[in-house]
């Protein structure tokens, strides 16, 4: 027995001794793994582990151990540390149980051996800079309940090991770049809770498996690029509260399962393509807070059973195609404190059950159909605080009751046929900051109560019928940044109370009556940035100091009666790009603007100004206009004017100028306009000019020119109008000149032209204007003018011209005038002799009759004999197949064009009815005998059987023909016969956008608001094509040549699916496709064309909108360092340019931003057309990072991956 006892107890102190010596093995390990990973770590983050000194570690900051004196808890959450965790050896842990070293600065991989704490609970490594992948075998954490690696680099796919955690009940992996899809796997997490994978790279679809998580109570799969749609089984998680599927690219109707989520107080399935109507069943949702569906394609009406909501605070179902009236039952959601229905196709009234919203501070209904009066109800809901019925069509009297709204703040009634006057209650709305009643039809005057807004920021009131005097209470607003009071019938003086406006940034007064001088006090007003006092009947100076705050960046008193010198004090406005002084009696010199280093436009016409030009104008290297016509301007144009390389006008016109034009102006290859006529110069035409490849109007009429035309004029071939009249010009007229196919205008008269009118100049087709009168021409001209059928005045006289004239309008109708004193010409017109018939030249041309008449008609039955013969010969052996000689048409539902009518119409295809051509063909403009205007493609005949199988091409027709979109040129049909074979369109009047980009008179009328619509039109047609179709249409080919604009600017896409009619069963899509300039890089080494090759061209476009021509370089430059450092508002078209901080800055930030999306090299990361339709008319507020006049193009590329995110 004692033998026993003492067994027992020499065991028992063998395991105590080996327990301990354990216990210290660990200690000393742990340690010693601890201080090596320390070292490793730069010195500030060693600074902060300071305390880990000395063998105590479960006193180390930081550090949690058990009894036994095992680790069991790392948490250094916070700490700032920077280094890599690749030293920290996890064996050494064997108990630990909670790993957090979150919001950190570590980086590198995440080891695989971490997977070896195999007690682990707790791991949470978000908010640092880890990259790699998640190791593949993480399932071995099999004890894990929480793990989180949100917000780092991490990258690779999700792996399928992960769906082994089956303890986990919280997941967060969002803000990495996870790609791939989501892992089936992930449904055999039965405990999970609380899963976030949201803005990372994933796509493919939900799976199914996501219904077997019944525990799920928070989901979020947001900013992704997951597609298909929203898989039934997610009714399955019953307990869920927030769903968030936003920003993707989920298609279909939303689930009817969706109603077994009676716990879901969040549902955000915005920005997606998801189509159809929303659910009845959502009606459903009694515990639903808040419901965000905007952004996709969800049409049909409103549900009427979201009148069920028990509680709902903000509902947002904006930027869809929402149709018919808002429901009654809306009213019933009296929680309601936020309420978007705006950017829908919503007809009808608002109805009066809107005033029970008694909790509602937030109603947008703008961008609708909505009509009639506004309800008088919308002055009950007197928690409002920003309220916008904006762009709809109410009519009316502004509710009174609007001035119950004593918490308003923002109050946007804009692009509405309002009337009425400002009703004066809008006193009592104090806390007013914003009031926008612009581009309705009120009148009557300014209150004067409207003093009593002190919050007032924004007030807009332009395109009114608004009259009476500005008054002067408008003085008290001493918040007020911007005040639009533009096109409407104000009358009086400016008041001098406008100077107390301090901050005041854009004042708007132009197009007005306004009379008197311009206020002295203006010069108080020292952030202004914009003024505009253009068209009114202003007189007096333009005060000394108006640019006394130096930031000023737009000026413009155009159309006035202002008399005096400009102030020297304007060269210290260095920030000045657009300046109008034109149509005033303004006098003294020119130098004060030759320091203008931002200076886009300068007008200074119709004034008095003298004086020589300086030759530092050159050094406005930002200058794209120069108008300085009909003034006193003497001495020479200096040749340091061809430093100014961006000039597109240059209008000196009717002035003094004396010398020779300067051959430097060659340089200026982007002049469209150069208009030097009615000066003194002298000289020369310089043989430079034919350099000026961008010219499309020459006048340097009215000059001591002399010498010959130069022939290098014909390179020119974008001229549309060329006068050299009233020179001393010698020589012939240049053949040359038959290159400028487009020329519409030809004055030469008043000159010393000698010789014959070349031939050539018959090929000028679109000619309309033709003045060669007062010269020395001679010879014949009855064959020279016969093809020009676009010519309408004509002027010949004073010439040696003899023969009949040609038998076309432009010479029948001309007056004698037009054609008199030349040496014989004769026709049917009054004031020339008949020419000589054929009857008195009949005799002595009958013997030659004899002989070639019998010959003719010998040859004839010989042609017809033959012609018989091959006929019969084709019939006999033809095979059917290509028996579609005889017409064949296929006519949409608009109208029966007929065949012979647009032969008719163009008279065979005359060359004089072309107005364009492209590669499948010309494109000509007939007007039919009904009046309506058409475009006809007259196809490029086949080479390789083209549409031989009638069976597929019809079928492809018949797809054009069903395409019904606003933004798409409508196509009428296809007909053919063995000549013609021809397509149908709508005509545009404005023709393309290129051509009104490169007219600054079009391109300066084309104002933001007008770019955004093309931009959005475009958007539009292309998200249609690719998204709402049956079967996708790949335009292959959008440029800014194939965007046409009609007479209220809207955009039209043309040339659509060309390309697939003639080749309709091709599977080959291989071919080259697109403009020079428009298509996506992978073409270059793919050349498979997909959407995303849209998307591309579609960036461009946008890019060449925002910036007035075609970026170039720019798309290849913006990635690097030297581009991103370039500043938006250098780029952008300086006509353009936005206030600092107001919505049109913010929106040529934003649409800049998502033309750069559209522009990435890897098609992958482009968004989609839809995505991008949906983010430009979303309406979400942009708000800027900074001062727009900071913000660089390297602040817009982000990450370049799309808008997603």
């Amino acid at each position: 027995m004692a033998s026993a006892l003492f067994i027992l107890l020499l065991l028992q102190s063998f395991l105590v001794s080996t327990s301990v010596s354990s216990t210290v093995y660990f200690s000393l390990n742990q340690t010693e793994t601890l201080l090596k990973w320390k070292t490793s770590l730069d010195n500030r983050s060693q600074s902060f582990l300071s305390s880990w000194v000395g063998d105590n570690l479960c006193k180390w900051v930081g550090i949690a151990c058990n009894k036994a004196g095992s680790i069991v808890n790392i948490t250094l959450r916070d700490y700032g540390l920077k280094g890599t965790i690749h030293g920290l050896n996890f064996f050494a842990f064997p108990d630990l149980m909670q790993l957090n070293l979150s919001n950190n600065s570590l980086h590198g991989a995440i080891p695989s051996h971490i997977v070896n704490l195999s007690k682990l609970t707790y791991l949470d490594l978000s908010y640092n800079n880890f990259s790699g992948n998640i190791p593949s075998n993480i399932g071995l954490l099999s004890s894990l309940n929480f793990f989180s690696i949100s917000r780092n680099h991490i990258s690779g796919s999700i792996p399928k090991d992960i769906g082994r955690l089956s303890l986990l009940s919280k997941l967060y992996l969002k803000e990495n770049y996870f790609t791939g899809s989501i892992p089936v796997s992930i449904g055999n997490m039965s405990n999970l809770f609380d899963l976030r994978i949201k803005n990372n790279r994933l796509s493919g679809s939900i799976p199914q498996e996501v219904g077997m998580m019944r525990c799920l109570v928070l989901l979020s799969f947001s900013i992704n690029s997951l597609t298909g749609s929203i898989p039934a089984s997610i009714g399955n998680s019953s307990n869920l509260r927030e769903l968030y599927l936003y920003n993707n690219e989920l298609s279909g109707s939303i689930p009817i399962s969706i109603e077994n989520l009676r716990n879901l107080s969040i549902l955000d399935l915005s920005n997606n393509l998801l189509s159809y109507s929303i659910p009845s069943e959502v009606g459903l949702l009694k515990s639903l807070t808040e419901l965000y569906l905007y952004g996709n394609a969800l049409s049909g009406l409103i549900p009427t059973s979201m009148g069920n909501l028990s509680n709902p605070s903000i509902i947002d179902l904006s930027n869809n195609m929402l149709s018919n009236s808002i429901p009654f039952e809306v009213g019933y959601l009296k929680s309601l404190t936020e309420l978007y229905l705006n950017d829908n196709a919503l007809s009808g009234l608002i109805p009066f059950s809107i005033g029970n919203l008694t909790n509602i501070s937030l109603l947008d209904l703008s961008n609708n159909m909505l009509s009639n009066l506004i309800p008088s109800e919308v002055g009950l809901l007197k928690s409002l605080t920003h309220l916008d019925l904006s762009n709809n069509s109410f009519f009316g009297s502004i509710p009174t009751s609007i001035g119950n709204l004593s918490n308003l703040s923002i109050l946007s009634l804009y692009y509405n046929m309002l009337s009425g006057s400002i009703p004066s209650v809008m006193r009592l709305v104090k806390s007013l900051t914003r009031l926008e009643l612009s581009d309705n039809k009120i009148s009557g005057s300014i209150p004067d109560s409207i003093g009593n807004l002190s919050s007032l920021s924004d007030l807009f009131l332009n395109d009114n019928m608004l009259s009476g005097s500005i008054p002067s209470k408008v003085g008290l607003l001493k918040y007020l940044e911007n005040i639009d009071l533009s096109n409407n019938s104000f009358s009086g003086l400016i008041p001098t109370s406008i100077g107390n406006l301090t901050k005041i940034l854009g004042l708007y007064l132009g197009r007005n009556y306004l009379s008197g001088p311009i206020p002295l006090e203006m010069s108080n007003l020292i952030l202004l940035e914009i003024l505009q006092l253009g068209d009114n009947k202003l007189n007096g100076h333009l005060p000394e100091n108006i640019c006394h705050g130096g930031l000023l960046e737009s000026l413009s008193v155009r159309g006035n009666y202002l008399t005096g010198s400009i102030s020297r004090s304007l060269r210290n406005c260095t920030n000045l790009y657009r300046v109008r002084f034109d149509e005033n009696q303004l006098e003294g010199t020119t130098e004060i603007f030759d320091m203008c280093g931002n200076l886009d436009f300068i007008d200074l016409s119709d004034n008095k100004f003298y004086g020589e030009l300086s030759p530092k104008w050159g050094l406005c290297h930002n200058l794209t206009s120069m108008k300085i016509s009909n003034n006193y301007i003497s001495g020479r144009i200096p040749p340091e004017l061809a430093h100014a390389t961006q000039l597109q006008r240059l209008d000196l016109s009717s002035n003094h100028l004396s010398g020779e034009i300067p051959k430097e102006l060659g340089r200026l290859t982007s002049l469209v306009y150069l208009l030097l006529n009615d000066n003194q110069l002298i000289g020369r035409i310089p043989l430079e000019i034919g350099q000026l490849l961008n010219l499309q109007q020459l006048n340097l009429a009215t000059n001591n020119l002399y010498g010959p035309i130069p022939t290098q004029l014909g390179k020119c071939l974008r001229l549309l109008s060329l006068n050299l009249s009233m020179n001393q010009l010698g020589d012939r007229i240049p053949f040359e000149m038959q290159s400028i196919l487009g020329l519409q205008t030809l004055d030469l008269s008043w000159n010393m032209l000698a010789g014959e009118i070349p031939q050539e100049l018959g090929s000028l087709h679109m000619l309309e204007l033709l003045n060669l009168s007062h010269n020395m021409l001679s010879g014949s001209i009855a064959s020279v003018f016969d093809g020009m059928l676009s010519l309408t005045n004509v002027s010949i006289s004073y010439n040696q011209l003899e023969g009949p004239i040609p038998g076309i309008k432009a010479f029948l109708n001309a007056p004698f005038d037009a054609l008199r004193n030349n040496k014989g010409l004769c026709g049917n017109v009054p004031g020339l002799v008949p020419c000589v018939s054929n009857n008195q030249s009949k005799s002595s041309s009958r013997p030659v009759i004899l002989i070639v008449v019998p010959i003719f008609c010998g040859l004839v039955l010989l042609f017809i004999l033959v012609g018989c013969l091959l006929l019969v010969q084709n019939k006999k052996y033809k095979p059917r197949e290509g028996q579609y000689h005889d017409i064949f048409a296929i006519w949409g539902y608009d109208g029966k064009i007929l065949y012979e009518n647009i032969l008719e119409a163009t008279e065979h295809f005359n060359s004089n009815y072309c107005i364009g051509s492209g590669g499948y063909g010309n494109v000509y403009k007939a007007v039919l005998a009904t009046g309506q205007v058409v475009a006809v493609k007259k196809l490029h005949p086949p080479d390789d059987n083209q549409y031989v199988k009638l069976r597929a091409f019809e079928r492809e027709i018949r797809v054009l023909i069903d395409i019904r979109h606003r933004n798409i040129v409508k196509f009428y049909g296809f007909c053919s016969n063995p000549e013609h074979s021809l397509l149908v369109y709508e005509f545009v009047e404005r023709g393309s956008l290129r051509t009104v980009l490169s007219n600054p008179e079009e391109a300066t009328e084309l104002d933001w608001d007008k770019r955004l619509n093309i931009v959005k039109g475009l958007a539009s047609a292309l998200s249609y094509m690719h998204h709402d179709r049956p079967s996708p249409i790949i335009h292959r080919d959008i440029s800014s040549n194939n965007v046409l604009l009609d007479l209220d600017y809207e955009a039209h896409v043309s040339d659509f699916g060309t390309a697939r009619i003639l080749k309709p069963d091709s599977s080959n899509w291989t071919s080259f496709a697109g403009t020079f300039g428009y298509t996506a890089p992978e073409l270059a080494y793919t050349m498979q064309v997909s959407e995303k090759c849209d998307v591309y061209s579609f960036g461009v476009v946008t890019m060449e909108i925002i910036m007035g021509r075609h970026p170039g370089d720019l798309i290849s430059y913006l990635w690097t360092p030297n581009g991103q450092q370039m500043l938006l508002k250098d780029v952008i078209d300086q006509c353009l340019k936005p206030q600092r901080r107001n919505k049109v800055a913010e929106q040529v930030v934003a649409t800049t931003k998502l033309a750069f999306t559209c522009l990435h090299s890897n098609p992958q990361f482009r968004p989609t057309m839809q995505q991008v339709y949906q983010a430009l008319t979303s309406g979400r507020p942009f708000p800027l990072p900074k001062p727009y006049s900071m913000i660089s193009l390297g602040d817009l590329i982000g990450d370049g991956h799309g808008i997603k995110g």
